[in-house]
């Protein structure tokens, strides 16, 4: 298809879509009426168009087979005044122009999930139009590369259509930052692109359809890279309550945030408080936080006294200080922070505040959890989904090299490397192999996309490799050599030298593009009809324009020196393609348009920093296929983990929303959640403790030892345990509870009303792994025996857990001379896992959980899992869609909920009673001989709590480094 036949496409898509949308009022989505209304408007208004009406059925359905979840809410509404009807919103342009410029390259249905976040998060702001003096502050937490600019511009529409005057956007601490989100408010809001002088340069975005002049926000600043908030603009702007709104993008910068403070004082404020500070009472103020976790937060460890009271003249750190001094000075203000990583902002201390800036930024009126729509390509979808990765595993996108310290991409770019190095391999001055590869593979894609009508697209490289700008400089010479050589063995002049380079991309084409390609259209069921694959000979004849194209802008730096810009805007009608090669700019918030292939080795293993460096992740469409991430097992391990701890904190969220828990609670929960026993151990760099309590939680091992003094030592303290506990309920092996009409059969054995003690006992006998992040037995106990002095986790439920009837005496064990476990249970070493231990990837199965439920119990927890299932059915569990079908089991974390009488449940608490669930796996699986002792594991369950005890655990952070290696 040719670029201008992939133009029409798209007008003849947004026109279908706008009369399928009308036709779905009266009857249902099928394949036969997107068939039918194609043919009626190409008919109608296309008739000559060479454009294949498949393609644009094909267009069709990818769109219509997005979904998205409803957003997922924590709030506060204490003094908040319900506002937002329908009656307000009649009228309203901003966001009825944004919408249309939105459907042209979104789907409906992530079009609407914008419409339906942005209304929920207005209507928790208060009506710029309330009288009096109010304070609303909000956190909205999305994915990386998820479209967050796209909701905040959303809901900047909306509140200048409901009457807020002054927005004031932060948009990063860099300068090509706050120009990049600049363009895209010009794009989604303003409509026109601005210079120095606010005048008009030439419309664009919502504004190049159609030019109102009742739709012209007034702007502060413009796109050029100097064009923040000036002393010029500062001495010259005056506002008046009856203009139309005005916009600000600034960087968190002291200097840009006190000219806007000064600005605010003598030209804005019209009266004074009783403590003589300067306010703003005419003009309701919208102060938009981007990535609300960097910069601003408040990381000085005082401002509470002794007693817990705030200090009233401590002084916050300085962007923190500012942020809230600009917001102090407003009667009717709004913060709404957002971000990817919201672990910083929900350790804000609730009760910080000063006399000279006011209450910090803890987000206490609402959290808003973002859905992303089915299409986004995240941290599951890359990685694989959480404790599934065998059934569930990454897309086939990750290519890893460097799995040892002698290999040639770690020699070239050592850990701990300083700022002199200079990067050789083999003593030659050029990149590894595997980033010629890498090199190779974008080359190969902007080909591919160019054959696929994508060549005016925008098409992007990230390297990623060093903190270091001088040796990001020499990265870049390295790199651009390479791109010199291909260009000359392209061209033929030498044919040897041609020949050699096709044989060499050839075989890559054939090993690695075509059964990804494959495998993409298999297991992707948007991208089955987007993945036309050309023929080697096809590739071959456009290989020489893409290396042109490449010729243009080449090798960029971009990092916190560098003048190098990555001009997108400049370049939007033929497609910039660029490798970049970054660069602090690039860790955060920085877009890279059409990224393509990513080249990733460097190693912290600070969490939000590494998700923050996920630029991979985002929309592909109809190049989904063609993308590659090339890093080493130790970064995809680590993103595992913190996939893993994002993922596990979201389904709190989303658990704590369904019982209407407010921001304040969730705070404290998060702030005590075992996931940080990983977290801090990637935040850290020295020694430290942290808080925790396992109050509502389940915790497993699944990192294992498998040495056989260890194992043994284990099935002793399950030995014993089990001595201690007496007779148990059902003696035969196996154990069936009837809940309904249904019967349910586990096979093993099940002890009630164990003593505290003996389970303490085991815990403190038993062996965790250092690798099993969550699972401490030491501290487990520790636990168990605070919660025994408030009366709760007094008697447990023990279970010893068989996989199936006996298959052999090999197949079996036997727990001390008389419980037989006929089939141990089979768990294998997951593929990706090294070292010592033995490592899996889930141990309970969820409906365990409920062993130890009587039928009112298990009925109630059914009733609230049904109901929340029935809230939003095509709702994802850890990033994996899950089917329309009603549960017929109760889940997990309403299991907890209910025998802790959580809010909403409606029988008796059982907070006094735990569970515990004994694992023998089979050796097999642990690489061990046939016969061997059983590798015992372990499962418990926490019933909720309405106590805050929590025991202290020790960051080790000298053995993570001793597990992990050291630091970059």
């Amino acid at each position: 298809m040719s670029e201008s036949q992939e133009a029409e496409l798209v007008d003849i898509v947004v026109v279908v879509q706008t009369v399928l949308r009308k036709a779905l009022r009266d009857q249902p989505m099928t394949l036969e009426l997107i068939h039918e209304k194609v043919e009626f408007v190409m008919s109608a208004l296309y008739q000559g168009s060479s454009v294949d009406k498949t393609k644009v059925e094909e267009e069709l359905i990818r769109r219509f087979s997005t979904w998205i979840e409803s957003p997922a809410v924590l709030s506060d509404d204490a003094d908040h005044v319900e506002w937002l009807t329908a009656d307000r919103k009649k009228g309203w342009r901003y966001w009825q122009r944004y919408r249309e410029y939105l459907e042209r390259s979104m789907p409906l249905k992530a079009v609407d999930g914008v419409d339906d976040v942005t209304n929920r998060v207005l209507g928790l702001l208060e009506d710029p139009e309330r009288k009096g003096s109010w304070d609303r502050r909000g956190l909205v937490v999305g994915h990386v590369q998820s479209g967050k600019t796209a909701n905040y511009t959303g809901l900047i529409c909306k509140a200048a259509d409901a009457g807020y005057k002054i927005i004031i956007v932060l948009a990063g601490v860099h300068n090509n930052l706050r120009a990049q989100t600049q363009i895209r408010l010009e794009e989604g809001f303003l409509g026109f692109e601005t210079s120095g002088n606010n005048n008009v340069k030439r419309y664009i975005g919502v504004g190049a359809t159609g030019q109102d002049a009742d739709l012209r926000p007034n702007c502060a600043t413009n796109r050029s890279e100097r064009g923040d908030f000036t002393t010029a603009i500062a001495n010259h702007l005056a506002i008046r309550p009856e203009e139309r709104p005005w916009l600000f993008v600034i960087k968190k910068n002291k200097t840009v945030l006190d000219r806007l403070l000064k600005w605010v004082n003598e030209h804005v404020a019209d009266k004074q408080d009783p403590e003589g500070r300067r306010m703003v009472s005419r003009f309701p103020l919208l102060l938009i936080d981007d990535e609300a976790d960097h910069a601003s937060i408040d990381t000085g460890d005082q401002g509470i006294d002794g007693d817990g009271n705030p200090q009233n003249e401590y002084e916050p750190k300085a962007i923190n200080r500012r942020i809230r001094k600009l917001l102090h000075h407003f009667e009717k203000k709004a913060y709404v922070g957002y971000t990817a990583t919201p672990f910083a902002n929900i350790f804000i201390d609730r009760r910080k505040a000063t006399a000279a800036e006011g209450p910090d930024l803890f987000p206490k009126s609402f959290i808003v959890n973002l859905p992303a729509p089915s299409n986004y390509i995240g941290p599951v979808r890359v990685f694989g989904a959480p404790g599934q990765r065998e059934e569930n595993p990454g897309l086939p996108l990750i290519r890893e090299f460097g799995g040892t310290v002698s290999s040639p991409e770690l020699r070239w770019m050592p850990v701990g490397h300083d700022k002199h190095h200079v990067p050789l391999f083999d003593g030659r001055y050029e990149v590894p192999p595997s980033l010629r590869e890498a090199i190779s593979a974008f080359v190969l894609c902007c080909a591919v996309r160019k054959l696929r009508g994508q060549g005016k697209k925008h098409c992007s490289m990230l390297i990623h490799v060093t903190r270091f700008t001088a040796v990001q400089e020499k990265v870049q010479e390295q790199v651009s050599n390479l791109l010199a050589a291909f260009r000359g063995g392209i061209r033929g002049f030498s044919e040897q030298e041609r020949t050699s380079l096709l044989e060499e991309w050839r075989t890559l084409w054939e090993r690695d593009f075509i059964p990804t390609t494959n495998e993409i259209r298999s297991r992707v069921e948007e991208e089955a009809t987007n993945c036309y694959l050309p023929s080697w000979e096809e590739v071959v004849g456009v290989l020489q324009d893409v290396l042109e194209d490449l010729a243009d802008v080449g090798v960029k730096t971009i990092n916190g020196t560098a003048g190098d810009v990555l001009d997108y805007a400049a370049r939007e009608e033929v497609g910039l393609k660029v490798i970049a090669v970054g660069g602090d700019k690039l860790a955060r918030g920085l877009t890279l348009e059409g990224l393509c292939v990513s080249y990733f080795v460097r190693s912290t293993r600070m969490y939000d920093t590494l998700m923050q460096m996920g630029r991979w992740f985002g929309y592909r469409p109809g190049y989904l296929d063609l993308c590659r991430l090339y890093t080493t097992p130790e970064v995809v391990e680590w993103f595992e983990h913190i996939t893993d701890a994002a993922e596990e904190l979201r389904g709190d969220f989303e658990w704590m929303a369904q019982i209407r828990e407010t921001p304040e609670n969730y705070g404290m929960r998060v702030q005590s959640h075992p996931v940080l026993m990983v977290t801090s151990a990637l935040k850290m760099r020295s020694a430290g403790t942290v808080q925790v309590s396992f109050s509502g939680q389940s915790t497993e091992t699944v990192s294992l030892h498998r040495e056989e003094p260890v194992i043994a030592q284990n099935l002793a303290a399950a030995e014993k345990l089990l001595e201690e506990a007496g007779r148990p309920v059902e003696g035969d092996g196996s154990f069936t509870l009837k809940r309904g009409e249904k019967s349910h059969v586990w096979n093993g054995f099940r002890w009630n009303n164990v003593p505290a003690s003996s389970v303490i006992a085991f815990l403190e006998t038993y062996k965790t792994h250092p690798a099993a992040q969550k699972v401490n037995s030491k501290l487990l106990a520790d636990f168990i025996r605070r919660k025994q002095r408030e009366g709760e986790l007094v008697n447990w439920t023990v279970a010893l857990m068989g996989a199936g009837q006996d298959a052999g005496s090999s197949a079996g064990w036997t727990f001390c001379n008389r419980y037989r476990i006929g089939r141990l249970v089979e768990r294998n070493q997951e593929e990706k896992a090294k070292g010592a231990h033995y490592s899996i990837g889930r141990l309970i199965s969820p409906r365990d959980e409920a062993i130890d439920l009587d039928e009112a119990e298990w009925n109630e927890a059914l009733r609230l899992t049904v109901e929340d299932w029935e809230a939003n059915p095509e709702r994802t569990v850890k990033g994996i869609r899950v089917m329309k079908r009603r549960p017929e089991a109760p889940g997990g974390i309403w299991i907890r909920h209910v025998r802790g009488g959580g809010e909403g449940s409606k029988v008796p608490p059982h907070r006094d009673r735990g569970l515990l669930l004994l694992y023998p796996m089979d050796p097999q699986g642990a690489g061990l001989p046939a016969g061997s002792a059983p590798v015992v594991g372990f499962g418990i369950s926490f019933p909720v709590s309405r106590s805050l005890t929590t025991v202290q655990y020790k960051v080790d952070h000298l053995l993570w480094e001793e597990l992990n290696g050291p630091e970059d």
